[in-house]
């Protein structure tokens, strides 16, 4: 790997990184963005097809030495948050802001390309850029992009997500389970409307709803074994329309994350059960919708060894680390439910920890994180480019 020429891309990348800072687009809307990434693409002389799963992009480059298919993959939509900060930067869409550093993904990428245009001929086997949309908004863009070929002929398949959680510099994953399925539900509970002072006539669905919350915490800390992770999270919750009413309707909704399918399964069975007794319990009706989101991140044990020894030429001592799992999720698990691969992180917060966590209104990058994030995609590409021996 030529780091230098990576380095003489740090100055383009941080241009494309803000200026999709500027512009973001929402999940299949990104119609601006994929035609400017297509442009640049076009002009550096790579293969591209558009319009995959509807705004997304398949690239392909053809290197001058025989070796394998690899695949890298960005992420480009933006998330429906109003941008509160006031670096000149900002979004300028109202409402719509990168809040999860898609834009430093697809600027990284992008410089990624632009690296393996200008070093073609040294170049072993191909590779192949997806610049996906939509990974915010289920079913998720990476479903649409492998059903319309994008992993066709592809051996591996490579990911990185810039993490501020973690400090500047370091890089992270796990083999195996790494990121948690992200599960969504809503309850609806209904009741009996009446006047607030009058109770004993009504059937109250707020105090159901109540009840309901504090049940529903009771799933994991009893029903799932401790030494799993898991999490049952209630975020919303709404019921009534004036102080002397009582409520006949309250909806709540939640997520769940979990590693495997069997605490999925069992999960979603217990919220089941747990609302539709405690709406009885009250008198009322409980029906629940459950909505399963994104598979688990799981790396392949053998591609997370290949990314720690790279990785380990590549950074300081003590920034490459084995981390513990994530409970957020990534539709990137779709890939690598398909082609053996891995997806990692890259601290791109502040070391004092100080940093907007992701889909945060004031949310920004280090963005000195987007070089270590191209210099450990190109180093990983290219050392599974050339491995044609057995997998462990």
């Amino acid at each position: 790997m030529r780091e230098e020429t990576l380095q003489s891309l740090f100055g383009d990348m941080v241009e494309w990184r803000r200026y999709l800072h500027r512009h973001p687009e929402l999940s299949f809307r990104e119609h601006r963005t994929s035609a400017w990434i297509a442009e640049k693409l076009e002009a550096w002389g790579l293969e591209v097809r558009r319009g995959v799963a509807g705004t997304g992009l398949v690239a392909r480059l053809t290197g001058g030495r025989p070796g394998r298919t690899i695949a890298l993959r960005a992420d480009i939509d933006a998330l429906p948050i109003q941008d509160e900060k006031t670096s000149e930067y900002a979004s300028s869409v109202p409402g719509v802001m990168h809040a999860c550093g898609h834009d430093g993904h697809t600027a990284e990428l992008l410089a990624v390309a632009r690296y393996y245009s200008l070093h073609r001929e040294e170049t072993a086997g191909t590779r192949v850029f997806l610049f996906q949309p939509a990974e915010e908004t289920l079913p998720g863009g990476a479903v649409g992009m492998i059903a319309d070929g994008a992993l066709d002929g592809v051996d591996a398949v490579y990911g990185v997500h810039l993490w501020t959680p973690f400090p500047s510099g370091v890089a992270a994953t796990r083999p195996g389970p790494f990121m948690a399925s992200p599960d969504e539900f809503e309850v609806e509970i209904v009741g009996r409307g009446g006047h607030g002072g009058l109770p004993h006539q009504s059937v109250d669905a707020l105090v159901a709803g109540a009840h309901l919350v504090f049940a529903l915490q009771t799933i994991v800390s009893r029903n799932v074994d401790p030494l799993e992770s898991a999490v049952v999270s209630v975020g919303m919750l709404n019921a009534g329309s004036a102080r002397n009413v009582i409520a006949e309707r309250c909806t709540l909704a939640g997520t769940v994350r979990t590693f495997t399918p069997e605490a999925r399964a069992h999960i979603r069975q217990r919220i089941e059960e747990v609302a539709r007794h405690v709406g009885a319990m009250h008198g009322a009706e409980a029906k629940v919708a459950y909505y399963e989101g994104y598979p688990p991140v799981v790396n392949d044990a053998a591609e997370a060894e290949r990314f720690f020894r790279v990785a380990s030429s590549i950074l300081e001592p003590g920034d490459v680390r084995r981390c513990d799992g994530i409970m957020a999720g990534e539709d990137f698990s779709y890939y690598l439910r398909e082609r053996p691969g891995c997806f990692f992180f890259v601290g791109a917060g502040a070391e004092d920890g100080s940093s907007a966590p992701h889909h945060h209104p004031r949310f920004d990058i280090d963005e000195k994180a987007m070089l270590t994030a191209a210099k450990l995609l190109v180093g990983v590409a290219d050392d599974s480019a050339e491995d044609a021996g057995p997998r462990a």
